[in-house]
């Protein structure tokens, strides 16, 4: 299920040709609920501000303490936006800090991690409570912001960046300078890793002790390029990933003038949605359905996607990092490993671990696990390991 939560990503790339009645990227319908809806003096916050909070007195956590901010972030073009983390913390006083991105494989505000994990809607959830039995605080961030743009990778970072900016300035939970432990599988792992990339220059002064990023496309377009125009039964999210990074560049991506009537169609049925149906409506299905023939070279449109790819995107992490992958992973164990090689070289310790025989979903328990004992070492002062 979880090769949703990237590795299809860009199936988007069919290319531009004659313009469609539509235009412009569909957004999601507004979350009713008025604790999202931005200030109106949101510019003049800084990021990682927290302009809202309340305690969320119903959850499934015993005896844990759970609130919600609304902070200020920024999007992909340096503009202010509004986003919502959920901290969780099993009591009062200091304790390790650990940013937990799920993998939202979806496009509407009502899948966000601030009501799936009250909904039962949250796959991962059982994942929380052994984090909060070890002691630590968690936050969970709505990492693909308020406008839920899927596939937007780097957006997703400075939203988690933000967010733990957030939490440490929030006096009510007592987590001033808490040491901080980022982790996130495939989808989430992109927004943990760029969260881990972004960090020495974007925020600092968050003093993040270690990573762990499992199943992490690295470059999700070099994946659609390498299924081609066959069909998939999970193409619905390739052409969500289409729809979420248009809603994040919609100058870069105006899907408008690639999309068929079909895809039209489908952009309309998918404008709303959480992963399941997503993939329903999607599946089986092709590009060649809903994209025109195209320009797959167009250069502002790789610009984009590469601007969203943890392989050419510049940045180094300092922070000790754990990785996992599948062994028969469906995402490109090769390019993961290169990747983590370069991190490697630039001095960053990297300890890379390959779950013999796995996939995408049969890696996340095992590697899971020993990212939580790799982050309780790194929260323990002690040395982090590599095997670069």
């Amino acid at each position: 299920m979880l090769v949703r939560s990237g590795g299809l990503a860009v199936l988007c790339a069919a290319g531009l040709a004659t313009p469609a009645a539509q235009a412009g990227p569909i957004y999601p319908a507004p979350d009713p609920d008025g604790f999202y809806a931005a200030p109106a003096d949101l510019a003049g916050h800084a990021p990682g501000e927290v302009l809202r909070s309340r305690p969320v007195g119903t959850h499934p956590w015993p005896g844990a303490t759970v609130w919600q901010l609304l902070f200020r972030s920024t999007d992909s073009h340096g503009g202010p936006i509004a986003a919502v983390t959920t901290l969780i913390t099993p009591g009062p006083g200091a304790r390790p800090l650990v940013s937990y991105q799920p993998f939202v494989n979806s496009l509407g505000t009502r899948c966000a991690p601030s009501h799936s994990l009250f909904d039962g809607g949250m796959q991962e959830s059982g994942a929380l409570g052994l984090m909060l039995a070890r002691g630590w605080a968690v936050a969970v961030p709505d990492h693909l912001g308020p406008t839920s743009a899927y596939g937007a990778s780097r957006l997703g970072g400075q939203i988690t960046l933000d967010g733990i900016r957030a939490v440490e300035g929030f006096a009510p939970a007592g987590l001033q300078g808490a040491p901080v432990g980022l982790i996130g599988y495939s989808g989430g792992a992109m927004s943990t890793g760029f969260a881990a990339a972004l960090a020495p220059e974007y925020a600092p002064e968050l003093p993040i002790v270690g990573v762990a990023q499992g199943g992490l496309p690295v470059n999700p377009g070099k994946v659609a390029l390498q299924i081609g125009d066959r069909p998939h039964p999970l193409f619905g999210l390739g052409f969500a990933v289409a729809m979420g990074l248009q809603r994040e560049y919609p100058e870069e991506m105006p899907l408008d003038r690639a999309l068929t009537p079909a895809g039209f169609a489908l952009r309309d049925q998918l404008a709303n949605v959480c992963t399941d149906q997503i993939i329903t409506a999607g599946a089986g299905h092709s590009v060649g359905e809903f994209f025109t023939a195209g320009m797959q070279s167009d250069p502002v449109l790789i610009a984009t996607m590469h601007a969203n790819a943890l392989e050419t995107f510049p940045g180094v992490p300092r922070a000790p990092i754990y990785q996992w992958h599948g062994g028969n992973d469906q995402v490109p164990l090769d390019q993961a490993l290169a990747t983590a090689g370069r991190y490697c070289a630039a001095g960053t310790p990297v300890l890379f671990d390959v779950i013999p025989g796995a996939d995408h979903a049969g890696a996340i328990v095992p590697g899971a696990m020993k990212a939580a004992g790799y982050l309780a070492d790194r929260f323990a002062g002690l040395p982090a390991p590599a095997n670069c």
